[in-house]
């Protein structure tokens, strides 16, 4: 064996390693809620953590996820998901068409915006949630679907992303070339452009969901109505009823709570599987056509 081969054979083993220490951190909490949400209370303090009881008490559990306090988890969910599918393809779109134009485009003051978009990067969107909250409450939005939705619309860091894709993945003389043929700005980017950034813009479009799903601090400071809140908030509220030193409704409400935990996460990992396809096969798909 050369020390080439040698060299790499060790490479190639180190980073496995490193892969299977990293799987290892994110998969054991998930399969600590999974099979904590087929037991009862008892049983999560009573048995193994990592893996299940003799009784199984999922079904149980879930009756009971979406049955207390007269249902109100399936109006989490609903709102959840209507707050994370809008604002992630309204952010998707309008990071798209934001970083197609600072690609393509010269006009005045594009690099002055762009690097104030950059600099947005930067700032954590918890420092921007209290003057939002202020500019919403002037405008009488505050409690409103529209609180939620409307911020999640604004993404620098999805910006930046198609900017840079843009930039990669678009040849300017494909451009030029459907100019001379005589299509329009619109017709360019629907026809050829949109088809060749669909995996940016799938990208964006997860990264927006799961940043909108995973959102707390902003529907909490936004929405006082407790049939308006997503799921982060509406479980944080049950979650409360154990720290403050209760039980909730029933000794068992604490299994409920992480089975309700569990089932919020079904949402992320359908949307995950679903799009990974358009990540495969999506680079040129009708870049040629028209």
């Amino acid at each position: 064996m050369s020390k080439k081969t040698f060299y790499m054979s060790k490479k190639s083993n180190f980073l496995t390693l490193i892969m299977i220490v990293l799987s290892t951190y994110f998969i054991v909490p998930l399969f600590w809620v999974i099979a904590a949400s087929t037991k009862t209370t008892n049983d999560i303090f009573s048995t193994f953590g990592l893996w299940f009881a003799k009784s199984w008490h999922l079904w149980s559990n879930l009756k009971a996820v979406f049955t207390s306090d007269n249902g109100i988890y399936k109006l989490w969910l609903m709102n959840s998901l209507i707050y994370s599918i809008s604002g992630a393809v309204g952010a998707a779109l309008l990071c798209t068409l934001a970083g197609y134009g600072f690609a393509k485009y010269q006009f005045a003051g594009s690099k002055a915006i762009f690097r104030t978009v950059l600099g947005a990067v930067m700032i954590p969107s918890a420092a921007l949630s209290i003057p939002t909250f202020i500019i919403f409450s002037k405008l009488g939005l505050v409690n409103t679907r529209w609180a939620v939705i409307l911020p999640s619309l604004v993404s620098p860091l999805g910006v930046y992303l198609m900017k840079v894709y843009s930039d990669t993945s678009i040849p300017n003389n494909m451009i030029e070339a459907a100019r001379i043929d005589g299509a329009t700005e619109f017709k360019i980017f629907r026809t050829i452009s949109l088809r060749m950034l669909m995996p940016g813009f799938i990208t964006v479009l997860l990264l927006s969901i799961v940043g909108i799903w995973n959102n707390f601090f902003l529907p909490l400071i936004m929405l006082s109505s407790t049939n308006l809140q997503p799921l982060t908030v509406g479980l944080s509220i049950w979650y409360g009823r154990i720290a403050g030193g209760g039980s909730g409704r029933d000794a068992n409400f604490q299994a409920v709570v992480i089975t309700s935990a569990a089932v919020s996460l079904i949402p992320l990992i359908i949307a995950f599987l679903f799009l990974q396809r358009y990540w495969e096969n999506g680079l040129s798909l009708g870049a040629v056509k028209e």
